[in-house]
């Protein structure tokens, strides 16, 4: 078992993590309490190619593995888990469809603009009533003199709603059978297309300097072309690029806890209680050492999913267990880390404060923890 990186992966790792240090982390809590969505870091993490870096380079991309992806992952979170959100969201559940279920001409049409960091593309699955439970869609798509007439909205839509969101990739139901089931179908719905609004939503605890959006489809008309893969395939296709996406989010907690972690040490040499750091005593020593076994541990997984996609294996099991692993482990560091910081853990001065807060969602999004259990439950007992 060979666990070094490549030269190319250590490259990518040491550039995303200087740019990491040097764009974002002077501007991240001013972001942070403005709740402001940064085109500009946006389109610098196009310019650096950080946007379909998976992709073949006739679509615009690099031609990269999954690892090299989850690893910029891991180094934008270790500073900023709002930027992180933005480029795993954008690659993984925005460009991911269109490239795995995409026509030629749609991938030809879409993603090349989508990997310049000038456009987004967002995922709409979640709906008010329609969470983990992904086949509670209510959102409609009927077929009509070739159109489809989409009716219904989406909730909690990362990059769906700011500036340079380009448009979203919706799961609807396309036909009820007679027994009562539904048929899903996944259709394609670009910015300005009427009866189409994107509404940014306000008054996040986290990732607030991301952009979150609710949908609205009111008789809105795209062309039949629009379809993404085939007819009734609409849920297969949600859930296969969630198993893509909870690799993202694994890497969003793996890169939080480690950027937590380093305060924790950062800080325990350089508080002085009863005349010495308080890393020499017992209680913050032991208390840094189990984190930092938890984030091995949580490396040694996420990039063994990763390596089992990059040599076309199954790997839904082991995404579910580093994503479930990563995102409790990244709670259980993240707080750890303000119990050593004290009171000026709970101040927004220091960043570990803004650390805390980005975890939660990491428990709940792209599948909550709960879910990756049943994913997992599954796995083991088929």
């Amino acid at each position: 078992m060979n666990f070094d990186l490549s030269d190319e992966q250590k490259l990518i790792k040491q550039t995303v993590r200087d740019f990491a240090e040097r764009e974002i982390k002077p501007i991240a809590q001013e972001l942070d309490e403005k709740a402001q969505f940064s085109v500009n870091l946006t389109k610098k993490m196009g310019d650096l190619g950080l946007f379909g870096m998976y992709l073949p380079e006739k679509y615009g991309g690099q031609g990269l593995d999954t690892l090299s992806y989850i690893i910029a992952v891991e180094e934008l979170a270790r500073i900023d888990s709002s930027q992180a959100a933005t480029l795993a969201a954008h690659n993984s559940l925005g460009i991911g469809p269109l490239y795995y279920y995409g026509t030629e001409e749609q991938k030809m049409r879409f993603l090349p603009k989508l990997c310049t960091g000038e456009n987004l593309w967002a995922f709409g699955l979640t709906e008010p009533d329609a969470g983990s439970d992904s086949r509670g869609t209510k959102t409609t798509a009927v077929l009509e003199n070739g159109e489809w007439i989409i009716n219904g909205s989406k909730i909690f839509i990362t990059n769906g709603a700011s500036e340079i969101a380009a448009g979203t990739t919706v799961q609807t139901v396309a036909k009820v059978k007679a027994e009562g089931s539904k048929e899903f179908t996944t259709i394609l719905v670009e910015k300005g297309t009427p009866g189409f609004s994107q509404i940014p939503m306000h008054g996040k605890m986290m990732w607030r300097a991301s952009d979150t959006a609710e949908l609205y489809f009111d008789n809105c008309r795209v062309p039949e072309e629009n379809i993404l893969g085939t007819f009734g395939k609409g849920s297969s296709i949600m859930l296969s690029t969630l198993d893509n996406g909870r690799l993202s989010i694994a890497a969003m907690g793996l890169g939080l806890a480690q950027g937590a972690f380093e305060q924790a040490v950062k800080y325990s040499k350089e508080r002085i209680q009863f005349g010495k750091p308080i890393s020499k005593f017992q209680a913050i020593s032991f208390r840094l050492a189990e984190m930092a076994t938890k984030i091995e541990l949580g490396r040694n997984l996420l990039y063994k999913a990763c390596w089992l996609k990059d040599n076309n294996k199954t790997f839904g099991k082991e995404a579910a267990m580093s994503k479930l692993y990563c995102s409790e482990i990244a709670k259980e560091v993240a707080d750890d880390a303000v119990q050593i910081h004290g009171g000026y853990g709970l101040m927004k001065d220091y960043d570990i404060e803004r650390f805390y807060r980005d975890q939660r969602l990491l428990q709940i999004g792209e599948g909550t923890s709960e879910i990756q259990k049943l994913v997992i439950a599954r796995k083991v007992l088929e």
